[in-house]
């Protein structure tokens, strides 16, 4: 059974799956994936576009898997530990609901720096995104790229989104307006 959003009952926590792709999978964050966590936060990067912190000792990096647990209570949506086939944490992925009273989901992800190169996120987005189709208040996911991140947005490509427009100024990273790539993807029902 597929655990489905109810924007109708606000109080209800939501339920995160384990889902299952070629030589990875998602499952929830747990104590032993402190190391990834750390790892991405010594990238000069993932700490400015995410809330992973910036050179996370142990205990910072168990606040994180905290947050993303209470992420799933506050129903502010679905935060996935990326998994390599060993279940070692490799990155994460998230498809956050703060539109979805409007039929829109946007989706973000990471990998720590010693994962990356080999196709893992463009399959973690694939997986991610297959399973987010089969939610029925969703008709459209989304996400937002820096010109620049090219590595990421050929990931969209290949997981199928459309790049749709450069949304100009459109978050404040490192305290300073970035544009973005908006990419969109429609669920089944509006393709």
């Amino acid at each position: 059974m597929v655990p489905v959003s109810r924007p109708d009952q606000p109080d209800v926590p939501l339920i995160l799956p384990r889902l299952e792709g070629p030589a990875l999978s998602m499952r929830a964050f747990r104590g032993d994936d402190v190391d990834a966590i750390r790892e991405a936060g010594r990238d000069r990067l993932v700490p400015l576009i995410t809330t992973v912190p910036e050179d996370a000792d142990q205990e910072q990096a168990l606040a994180f898997i905290r947050r993303q647990h209470d992420r799933l209570r506050r129903r502010a949506g679905y935060s996935f530990a990326i998994a390599d086939a060993d279940d070692v944490a490799i990155g994460q992925i998230g498809l956050w609901l703060r539109d979805e009273r409007h039929g829109r989901a946007s989706i973000g992800y990471w990998l720590r720096p010693s994962a990356r190169g080999r196709g893992l996120a463009a399959a973690a987005l694939a997986v991610l995104c297959d399973w987010a189709c089969t939610l029925p208040q969703l008709n459209r996911l989304e996400l937002y790229v820096e010109p620049w991140n090219e590595a990421s947005w050929r990931t969209a490509e290949r997981a199928g989104f459309v790049r749709e427009g450069l949304m100009r100024s459109w978050q404040i990273v490192d305290g300073t307006p970035r544009d973005m790539y908006m990419y969109s993807l429609l669920t089944a029902t509006q393709r």
